[in-house]
């Protein structure tokens, strides 16, 4: 038994070592496998790198540290010895400023020392020298004498006798109101008494100029604190600082970087103790830019090992990858269709997959419907299966005359992608915008079809709106101008004429400023539409801005007189009255007409001599028409030469002020005069208002000649005033432009104040249209002059579209009656029974109404009949220089003397 079971337990542990050599070798030939092998050795690649790195990294840090406390410490010398050097000049200069005091006295210690040239610069020290009770009796450079008494460096010195140096901290007093130190020594008399101190003072900015940037950088810090910790000067970059607490102890090299306490960086810091001076030397090197170097150079070491890393673990990806990429290649491509099967289902777009059918000479004669996705099928009206297979032309035989088959073809042949737009004539496709965008692929094309039909009617909505006025309808400026441009060309071609006639609305302005701008669009809608109606479809109306229109009649024969009836029906249809926010107005219009190629061969040249005319038509009375003449752009360029002179006018002061009494038309005295405004031109003599007020409104000039107007009034009151004269008060007309001025108040202020008048003298007259613009506004700036005593009067009332609701509200003293209504005062019923109604209106509102324009006996007889309290105009009379207007003045004066005279006479008679 023994002997056989000794070779079957052998043959078992042979068996079982031969099962573990099988299984090593298997895990043997299982580690020498691309994919397990090679991630390992990389693995010790990796660790290796990364081993050297740190080693290198910290080698650097080192030698970056200790290069910086070295540095630190060099600096430190320096800045010791350049302290050293000035502190012992300044401390030789108070020593000799001792000795002189001692040897001299106060008095002529300095300017001894001066002539000797044994005093520093005065640019940088004061020196000075303080008597025993403080008071600064010698100073270079001279100061005002003043009282030390009281300051550290002095008490130190009264009560502590040695002859150490006293370095005071960073301050400043009252004759030098510049921050310094101060630098003393006490000064003893020849019985060893305290006599007073020697002082130097000096800009602490002196002591930080050693700072190196080139070393410190912007960072660091160099200064020199004293005994107590206190910083005497601190420079840190451009910025010198001090009073900044130390709490630093002498270091003689840097040992690591360490928190400064003033401002909380890590620096590299050195302090050197300065022998004979209570001062200590600091020089600190800020950590981040000492150490950028080595920073820098981690940097690149930790970038190379990082790169090489990547570069290693990607070859080691890409190989191990490599084994398995085919197969993850045919499921991302399957994936990859299984995608675009769903995204182009879902899709708002049409696709289409078709192949190029060939006959034998290699042509193209036909595409075969390879795939498509539901939105084509919607748009062809072919169920799926029914369009897979057909060809092209035999489901849309239209494309083959369309051009969509041969611009296929093109792309089919030339490669490349090529999109077009197109409107569809398809049964399914009528009056569609469709887009395509055909891109050729191997054997064939894909084509992308988009429905834009909204996008095509946004953009015609968007055109709309570019070419043609918001609020009318009509064609605008850019629209007219490619109008015209379209109507030479035709008249050219045909030999025929175009009329274009410039309109612009008589009273527009009156009814917008009246009753708003509301009813101003409104009224312009209306007459835009009663123009059109006048006009053929051919010809086109436009809003040329504002209450500007433009006709252009096109195909005309050479006869201007042929477009007068039409002209005439525009302008009675703009006549007729119009219904607006209740209220029945009624506005004309003046127009201006030039014939091509009579009057301009190009647009700007029509437009041109339209507008001269249709300027031409407003000066002739308004509501009428003009044809253009050459003679008409002379007057545009008289306009021109007086804008430019207005101009010069203003600077040069070519205005003066005529003054026409306002009389009371009870008594018949003069109670107050306005002011009128003239212009003298140096070549064109006198010059109405009437010519150049509304070019001053137009050129923005306005607000300059109001303010003249209204300091040069008050002035001139106050001169008469100042002669003796009764006073009268002074009426100043406000343009819009003044009115509308936010500084309106405060301009009507300063001229008061400049002219020393009183605000009761002063009256400023404004328009009823004037006020409407902005109700709001207008009555809260009126109440802010009344506040101020000012009087205010409306001017040409009866011509606006005030409310009597509005007009109760108005801060105002007196109303005054247009002289429009004046005019035919003496026989129109009409005139005359507004003119009662006005005076009936203003007293029973407690105002006074004063009438303008007063010429004849009779007017004035039925305003005194009819209760009107003022009166003004030529009758009584014209506008005056100031001189007539105080002889008048005196005149009645020493009639009103006469007359009291005349009357004390007769009761001591009786």
């Amino acid at each position: 038994m023994r002997d056989h079971a000794t070779p079957a337990h052998a043959l078992a542990r042979i068996r079982g070592a031969g099962a573990s050599r099988a299984m090593l070798r298997r895990w043997l030939r299982r580690g020498l496998e691309t994919h397990i092998s090679l991630p390992l050795f990389a693995l010790l690649l990796l660790v290796a790198i990364w081993t050297l790195t740190s080693h290198f990294v910290r080698i650097e840090r080192e030698a970056a540290d200790l290069a910086a406390r070295e540095s630190a410490h060099e600096l430190v010398d320096t800045y010791e010895a350049q302290l050293a050097r000035n502190l012992g000049g300044i401390d030789q200069t108070l020593k000799v400023l001792k000795f002189a005091v001692q040897l001299k006295g106060p008095a002529a210690a300095l300017p001894a020392l001066s002539e000797k040239g044994l005093l520093p610069s005065g640019l940088v020290f004061v020196v000075s020298i303080a008597d025993r009770d403080g008071r600064i009796v010698a100073s270079n450079p001279p100061a005002a004498h003043m009282s030390v008494a009281g300051e550290p460096y002095f008490e130190f010195h009264r009560h502590t006798d040695t002859d150490t140096p006293f370095v005071s901290q960073t301050e400043r007093d009252a004759a030098n109101p510049e921050w310094h130190l101060h630098f003393t020594r006490r000064i003893n008399d020849d019985e060893g008494r305290f006599a007073g101190i020697a002082i130097v003072e000096a800009d602490p900015a002196y002591f930080t100029s050693g700072y190196e940037r080139s070393r410190m950088g912007e960072r660091g810090a160099l200064g020199m604190f004293g005994a107590d910790g206190v910083f005497r000067a601190m420079r840190t970059g451009d910025s010198v600082s001090w009073g900044q607490q130390a709490n630093l102890a002498p270091v003689e090299r840097a040992i690591e970087a360490t928190v400064n306490p003033w401002d909380g960086a890590v620096r590299y810091t050195s302090v050197r103790p300065l022998h004979g001076f209570p001062i200590s030397a600091m020089v600190a090197l800020d950590r981040g830019e000492q150490m950028a170097g080595f920073e820098k150079h981690r940097r690149t070491y930790l970038w190379a090992a990082a790169g090489a890393s990547a570069l290693l673990v990607l070859i080691v990806t890409l190989v191990c990858l490599w084994s398995w990429q085919l197969s993850r290649t045919q499921r991302g491509i399957r994936r990859a269709q299984e995608t675009f099967a769903a995204a182009s289902e879902a899709s708002l777009d049409a696709f289409f997959v078709l192949r190029s059918m060939f006959d034998e000479s290699g042509a193209i004669v036909d595409f075969r419907f390879e795939a498509t996705n539901g939105r084509a099928v919607q748009l062809i009206g072919l169920e799926r299966d029914a369009l897979i297979g057909a060809t092209l032309l035999a489901v849309l035989p239209a494309y083959r005359v369309n051009g969509i088959f041969d611009d296929m073809v093109k792309v089919a042949m030339l490669g490349g992608m090529r999109e077009a737009e197109w409107r569809g004539a398809g049964e399914r496709t009528r009056d569609i915008w469709m887009h395509r965008q055909v891109v050729a692929v191997e054997d064939g094309v894909v084509a992308i079809v988009r429905d834009i039909t909204e996008r095509k009617r946004a953009e015609a909505r968007i055109h709309h709106m570019a070419h043609h006025d918001e609020l009318t309808g009509l064609p605008n400026r850019s629209l007219i101008r490619d109008r015209l441009d379209q109507a030479i060309l035709h008249a050219q071609r045909t030999g025929r004429c175009v009329a274009v006639a410039f309109i612009d609305l008589d009273g527009f302005k009156l009814v917008n400023d009246g009753l708003g701008h509301n009813a101003g669009d409104e009224l312009l809608k209306v007459v835009g539409a009663r123009m059109q109606a006048c006009v053929r479809r051919d010809d086109t109306l436009g809003r040329f801005g504002g209450d500007e229109f433009v006709i252009i009649l096109s195909d005309l024969a050479d006869n201007a007189m042929a477009v007068t009836p039409v002209l005439e029906k525009i302008r009675q249809a703009v006549r007729a009255p119009v219904q607006v926010e209740g209220q029945e107005v009624q506005v004309s219009c003046s127009m201006g007409v030039v014939m091509y190629p009579r009057d301009g061969a190009d647009p700007n040249t029509l437009m041109m001599n339209a507008d001269a005319a249709m300027y031409r038509s407003k000066e002739m009375g308004k509501n009428t028409f003009q044809f253009y003449t050459r003679e008409m752009n002379a007057s545009v360029e008289e306009k021109l030469v007086l804008l430019e002179g207005l101009r010069n006018a203003v600077e040069e002061r070519q205005f003066h002020l005529l003054y026409q009494p306002k009389v009371d038309l009870r008594t018949g005295r003069i109670f107050g005069v306005e002011a009128l405004i003239r212009w003298r031109h140096p070549e064109h003599g006198l010059i109405s208002p009437l010519r150049f007020i509304g070019l001053a409104e137009e050129a923005g000039l306005i607000g300059a000649i109001g303010d003249w107007v209204l300091h040069t009034a008050c002035r001139q009151n106050m001169a008469w005033r100042a002669a003796g004269l009764a006073p009268v008060s002074m009426s100043v007309n406000v343009s819009p432009r003044q009115f509308e001025d936010k500084r309106l108040v405060e301009r009507v202020a300063q001229a008061l104040e400049d002219s020393a008048l009183p605000a009761e003298a002063l009256e400023l007259e404004v328009t009823e249209s004037l006020i409407m613009r902005d109700l709001a506004q207008s009555v809260g700036k009126m109440r802010e002059l009344k506040a101020m005593g000012v009087s205010l009067s409306i001017d040409d009332f009866g011509t606006g579209y005030s409310s009597l609701s509005a007009l109760k509200s108005f801060p105002i003293s007196s109303l005054k009656i247009d002289k429009s209504f004046v005019a035919e005062l003496a026989d129109n019923p009409d005139d005359q029974a507004i003119a009662m109604a006005v005076i009936s209106l203003g007293h029973m509102l407690n105002l006074r109404v004063i009438a303008e324009g007063v010429e004849t006996e009779q007017q004035c007889r039925f305003l005194r009949e009819n209760d009107c309290d003022e009166m003004q105009g030529y009758l009584f009379s014209p506008p005056l220089p100031p001189e007539q207007v105080a002889a008048m003045l005196r005149a009645q004066a020493l009639s009103i003397e006469t007359t009291i005279d005349k009357e004390c006479h007769d009761v001591a008679a009786a």
